[in-house]
C-alpha cells in the first residue's frame, strides 16, 4: 500500500531504497541538504558519479548510486529558483518530483525519501512548495496504482513539518 508521510529525520539517516537530493543543474556538491548528502555518501565518489552525468535540467532528475548511504540510490532532482511564480516554477518543481518518482519506479525502489525541494536557498514559498510536492506525489500514485512505494518527506524543522502535515 503506497502512502505519503512526513518524518522528523535527516534525509541521510533514511533507510529508504532511494533518497532525493535537492540538486543544482551542474550536479555539484552544494550546501544544505545537498552538502549533507554528499558528505554522508562520500563526497569524491558521489561527485565523480555526478560528473559522469554532467548536467540535469531544472524540472528533471537523474540517478546515481548511494555509496556510503543507507539508501541504495541518490536521485538528484533539480527544482527551480523562486522568481515570483511567473517563470514556470510550479511546473518545474512538479516535474522534478514526478521524474524522481519515475526513476524510483524504473529502478524497482519500494521506498523513497524526499527533502522539500526548492524551499531552502532556492526561496520557494513554504506552503506553495508543499502543495506542489504533495500534488506531484499523489498524481504519480494515481497514475501507477499497481506500484507500491512508500514516500517519506525528511524534514528537521517543526514549523515546516506542521505546514506539510496541514497540506497532507
Amino acid at each position: 500500500m503506497s502512502d505519503i508521510r512526513i518524518q522528523n529525520i535527516s534525509i541521510t539517516d533514511l533507510a529508504t531504497d532511494a533518497i532525493v537530493n535537492a540538486a543544482n543543474e551542474g550536479l555539484w556538491a552544494g550546501g544544505g541538504v545537498c552538502g549533507a548528502i554528499f558528505r554522508a555518501a562520500g563526497h569524491d565518489r558521489l561527485q565523480e558519479a555526478c560528473n559522469k552525468i554532467g548536467h540535469c535540467d531544472t524540472g528533471s532528475a537523474v540517478i546515481t548510486p548511494g555509496f556510503r548511504l543507507k539508501a541504495k540510490y541518490v536521485i538528484h532532482a533539480v527544482g527551480p529558483v523562486w522568481r515570483g511564480g511567473n517563470d514556470h516554477e510550479p511546473e518545474l518543481l512538479y516535474g522534478a518530483y514526478y521524474r524522481a518518482l519515475e526513476l524510483a519506479k524504473e529502478n524497482s525502489c519500494a521506498s523513497i525519501g524526499f527533502p522539500l525541494i526548492s524551499a531552502g536557498i532556492f526561496g520557494y514559498p513554504l506552503e506553495k512548495a508543499w502543495e506542489v510536492a504533495i500534488k506531484a506525489c499523489r498524481d504519480f500514485l494515481a497514475a501507477h496504482p499497481d506500484y507500491d512505494i512508500e514516500i517519506v518527506f525528511a524534514v528537521l524543522d517543526e514549523r515546516i513539518i506542521k505546514v506539510g502535515q496541514g497540506k497532507l
